[in-house]
């Protein structure tokens, strides 16, 4: 269980210990990126020799992340305090830059 600015954020459909008392709605946040050419250098020698392209993979890490920050202040627009059934979607837009999505069902919850 983790929590984003204050709100409750799981993959499951329920939160032990809680027990959901209202749906709100689904809950989004996305965010486009962008690569960098010094990344792109870097990447371009890295594909040359095979391997991790570590500086992408921190790029989508940070994506991921501001994903699940942007849909957890959505969940608190809603009136929810928690987000369950969190999934992630990725595609490219265009050459170069990705959406990361992140979305889940928001919810009103109260411990047992």
């Amino acid at each position: 269980m983790e929590t984003i600015e204050g709100v409750i954020v799981v993959t499951t459909e329920t939160i032990p210990g809680y027990r959901i008392v209202e749906v709100k709605g689904i809950a989004r946040g996305g965010i486009v990126r962008a690569t960098h050419l010094g990344r792109d250098i870097l990447a371009a020698f890295r594909n040359i020799k095979g391997g991790e392209v570590k500086e992408y993979t921190q790029m989508m890490a940070e994506a991921r992340e501001e994903a699940l920050r942007r849909m957890a202040l959505h969940a608190k627009q809603l009136g929810a305090n928690a987000v369950v059934n969190v999934r992630f979607a990725t595609s490219n837009v265009s050459s170069g830059m990705a959406e990361v999505y992140a979305y889940g069902t928001a919810v009103v919850v109260e411990r047992e």
